[in-house]
């Protein structure tokens, strides 16, 4: 008998086309759907029905990703454990069973963190200019535009000073293409002088004034929330083996860079 089921996956950026299946390239979707073909007896893509809750850009992470689809496999353990088997660079974390009516694009809540270099910046400026992109504006300005309507909500931006670094929170129902990229483009820009808080604020309110877009692979998806659905994590080792042999070849370059 046939399931419909939601996976959480996880997978870093680098070495992928983006996350939307692209004939020829390397993308997250592809990746999916061939390990899903690989543990089902090859059966077709169109099977599945496969859906993916957000795009995400060349070398951007997620932690938590949402992906849909058919399965003929019951047990939640055997089913991401043969997932994970199979894969390469894609991590599948957590499931629930869903109706056929869910649609993944539809949440409540994406949770997006990004890693900025601190050095240099004036921690004051970076905080008042981030209040300035919380709520709902025209963020016509600050993203890519693909004839979609610009207005969002930025429902929250926190931000947490670690060594060197700043990790900035936003989380909002839904983002606009390059949006985080090109706030952060304005605040690295205000924090380090190179623009004022009142460049940010003009460009916001529809002045035409570029900031940039800042690098992908500092961008993460963290998390992705449904009202009313709740995702297991079937055995908590499942991925400890991939945890371990990464760790230890991000040890390795570390080790490598830092002797040069």
């Amino acid at each position: 008998m046939t399931r419909r089921v939601a996976v959480k996956i996880a997978y870093e950026g680098e070495g992928f086309s983006g996350s939307q299946y692209q004939p020829g390239l390397r993308t997250v979707e592809g990746e999916v759907l061939s390990n899903l073909s690989l543990i089902s007896g090859g059966r077709d893509s169109e099977w599945f029905n496969f859906k993916c809750a957000s795009r995400t850009d060349a070398g951007v992470n997620s932690l938590g990703n949402v992906i849909v689809f058919n399965t003929e496999i019951h047990n939640d353990r055997e089913l991401l454990k043969g997932l994970n088997a199979v894969s390469k660079g894609v991590y599948y974390r957590s499931i629930a069973d869903v109706d056929e009516s869910f649609n993944p694009r539809w949440a409540n809540s994406r949770i997006y963190k990004y890693v900025l270099k601190s050095d240099g910046m004036d921690r004051g400026t970076v905080e008042a200019c981030l209040k300035l992109f919380e709520g709902r504006h025209d963020f016509k300005n600050f993203c890519k535009q693909d004839g979609k309507p610009t207005e969002a909500n930025i429902e929250s931006i926190s931000l947490e000073w670690g060594e060197g670094t700043a990790i900035i929170r936003f989380q909002a129902r839904y983002f606009l293409w390059h949006l985080i990229r090109r706030i952060v483009g304005a605040v690295n820009a205000v924090g380090r002088g190179d623009a004022s808080i009142q460049d940010a604020e003009r460009a916001l309110n529809g002045d035409s004034i570029s900031f940039g877009t800042a690098r992908a692979d500092a961008l993460t998806l963290v998390d992705i929330e449904y009202k009313g659905v709740e995702f297991s994590v079937p055995d908590d080792g499942l991925l400890d083996c991939a945890i371990d042999e990464e760790l230890f070849r991000c040890s390795l370059r570390r080790l490598f860079f830092s002797s040069l």
